[in-house]
């Protein structure tokens, strides 16, 4: 387990056909995001705006990459009702989608049949994977590269199956 090693920016530069993400938390704990999210709670107030300093570094990122033609793609299994970080979360998703990200919903109890890997990960090409590692808290504790091809098939299908389940951003309704 490392904190260092290719960044996903890195990974995404290099990739040619797809970058896939699964979530599985209901709560994480991002330093990056904390204020963010604190704001949010209190105010309920948040930062969608693409050019803005959070939000931009992403944009572009993700933007340069769906205009090479690779499909970046995001998948959350997420516990109903939800919790406070995915209505946070759920609401700044406008952002990704604005970038070019394709992203669904996937209510947990109707993931009880799919074979999920332990963590997070993104898996580029459907040949590298970056496990993401997090506290019990949420804060991320590191991340390690694979390219097992045990694991990359295991993350492929998972995603695969969670993917076809899932419900498109703009038709997943929060309460």
């Amino acid at each position: 387990m490392s904190l260092s090693g290719p960044t996903i920016a890195e990974l995404m530069a290099g990739c040619t056909r797809s970058a896939v993400h699964l979530e599985m938390r209901d709560q994480y704990g991002v330093t990056a995001e904390a204020d963010d999210f604190r704001a949010w709670l209190e105010t309920g107030q948040l930062d969608t705006d693409p050019r803005s300093p959070g939000w931009a570094p992403w944009v572009d990122l993700v933007s340069h990459t769906v205009a090479r033609g690779v499909a970046v793609r995001r998948a959350r299994i997420v516990s109903e009702p939800v919790s406070d970080y995915i209505r946070y979360e759920h609401a700044s998703t406008i952002v990704n989608v604005h970038a070019g990200e394709q992203v669904r919903w996937l209510p947990r109890l109707r993931a009880s049949d799919i074979s999920l890997p332990g963590n997070d990960f993104w898996l580029f090409d459907d040949q590298v994977i970056r496990w993401g590692y997090f506290s019990g808290n949420g804060a991320m504790v590191g991340h390690e590269i694979s390219e097992s091809p045990t694991a990359v098939k295991l993350c492929t299908e998972a995603f695969d199956t969670v993917w076809s389940r899932a419900i498109p951003h703009d038709q997943y309704q929060i309460d």
